[in-house]
């Protein structure tokens, strides 16, 4: 086989695992719908129930529509991490059911069956941030940003969902089972954006847990996501947020690796 035949055989091979998770997804779309919904019902339930009392506790007046600006981008952070759940029961599925020894004993590219699990859910965790926008704007959301401070923010939100992907692959390899698997994410997906700035300032929090939620992965994204979309203050919390993103997509990717190729032997 050829050099140039190498690359080509692992981008067609990548190609037909990504159509193969795409398909799954269509045709069980209970957990991707449960993932796309969660989110936008946490937005209408703090924006119209909450909105005003907890506007007025962070300084913004009372003011329901202030408090939703405020919202939003812990919203898209919450949806990034809820992506990965799925992700980890997929690739748990195809471990434990034995469709990955049947794959590895054909002519393919071992490295395309996560390959395949990543695009994959990074396209559908992508879908479900443009749902979550559209209902922000719906309901009155009005960021000030300019179109390259959208790119910013959509390439860094990018970022952090390609390493909570590569996360979630990793935690599925580990589990079990699909029901494990489905477990094993949460913290990610929940505990640490509630342990953020997602709905209140952390200056706001006890000082024992302040120091934690101020400089965990979701606060430095969501502050810059948040002053990039609203204009808001970033400080340091820009270089932050891109090493914290970098650093998850390594753990993430040597780790699945690892696991990966020692099931293998």
């Amino acid at each position: 086989m050829t050099t140039t035949a190498v690359p080509d055989l692992h981008l067609r091979d990548s190609r037909t695992m990504l159509r193969r998770n795409l398909l799954h997804a269509r045709r069980y779309p209970s957990m991707t719908l449960q993932v796309a919904l969660i989110p936008v019902f946490l937005l209408l339930l703090f924006v119209y129930v909450f909105g005003s009392a907890l506007g007025a506790g962070i300084g913004q007046g009372g003011d329901r529509t202030a408090y939703l600006a405020y919202l939003v981008p812990g919203i898209l952070l919450m949806t990034a991490g809820a992506g990965s759940i799925p992700t980890a029961v997929a690739v748990c599925t195809d471990m434990t059911e034995g469709i990955v020894a049947r794959f590895r004993t054909m002519a393919i590219s071992r490295a395309s069956i996560l390959v395949g699990h990543v695009v994959g859910s990074v396209i559908q965790t992508v879908v479900n941030l443009v749902l979550v926008t559209a209902v922000a704007l719906a309901i009155g959301f009005r960021p000030n940003a300019n179109p390259l401070e959208w790119l910013a923010a959509c390439g860094l939100l990018l970022l952090f969902v390609l390493g909570l992907t590569w996360l979630a692959v990793a935690l599925g390899l580990i589990s079990k089972t699909p029901e494990g698997a489905s477990n094993a994410p949460l913290p990610i997906s929940f505990l640490l954006p509630f342990v953020s700035s997602t709905f209140v300032p952390v200056d706001s929090m006890p000082s024992w847990i302040r120091w934690f939620a101020e400089y965990q992965p979701f606060t430095a994204v969501i502050e810059t996501v948040r002053g990039l979309l609203t204009g808001t203050g970033i400080g340091h919390n820009g270089w932050l947020a891109v090493a914290w993103s970098l650093a998850i997509v390594i753990l993430g990717f040597v780790w699945s690796l690892r696991l990966f190729d020692r099931d293998t032997h």
